[in-house]
């Protein structure tokens, strides 16, 4: 598969980049940084150097030439303030989503956020909280647009090593998870066309992959 990702960059991204590359896949990341495209290409990853923030869907759209899926999974990062979190976390992925049907690509993998579906609670950071609410919003724009989306909401995110196994259903209790397990969730989902229209929440476990993705779909 050639699959595009946005915020290539991210620590999930280029987890996921070099899994996809290590089988034999085209990864491709979008990144806003030149000094980050040395990293992507000896991940194997295409770097493409893309500005969400700044681009139009027809230049975006572009990139996604002979794409078979796009994720996005891109953000705004710690130390940004609330309109970066609107104009990324939010906007970024409505303009990647506008490319996609621009450029006939189908398949679209959103890393949300557990917590998006209720209100913060009393006495949240004011820019988390508007992090929550962009994620809820970017979810809610890709609602019925002619295109098959999965929804990823992981728990709060580590660097601990893989596992290979998770707790993956539409909800689950509040928990972590391992960056490099996510990256594998994306990369079962992306193999599994059936897994499209569903929003599913991503925390440690004990069931693999494989069979934790099955579950969520039979569900």
């Amino acid at each position: 598969m050639r699959v595009v990702i946005a915020g290539g960059h991210g620590k999930i991204a280029r987890l996921l980049g070099q899994d996809l590359a290590a089988r034999g896949d085209t990864p491709v990341g979008l990144v806003r940084n030149p000094d980050h495209v040395g990293a992507l290409t000896a991940d194997g990853i295409r770097p493409v150097l893309c500005d969400l923030e700044h681009s139009t869907v027809e230049e975006v759209a572009a990139h996604l030439a002979d794409a078979d899926a796009v994720v996005f999974a891109a953000g705004a990062g710690p130390g940004s303030g609330a309109a970066r979190k609107d104009t990324v976390d939010r906007g970024a992925a409505t303009l990647l989503a506008d490319a996609a049907h621009t450029a006939g690509v189908r398949r679209y993998l959103l890393v949300s956020s557990m917590g998006v579906d209720r209100d913060p609670a009393p006495g949240t950071d004011e820019v988390f909280a508007a992090y929550l609410r962009a994620k809820k919003a970017a979810e809610d724009d890709l609602t019925g647009r002619d295109l098959d989306v999965t929804v990823l909401r992981p728990g709060r995110l580590t660097d601990d090593p893989p596992t290979g196994r998770v707790t993956l259903a539409r909800h689950v209790p509040s928990g972590a998870v391992s960056r490099a397990d996510v990256a594998h969730v994306l990369r079962v989902l992306l193999d599994r066309p059936d897994t499209a229209g569903i929003t599913v929440e991503l925390v440690g476990g004990d069931t693999a992959v494989d069979d934790a993705v099955t579950a969520a779909v039979d569900a």
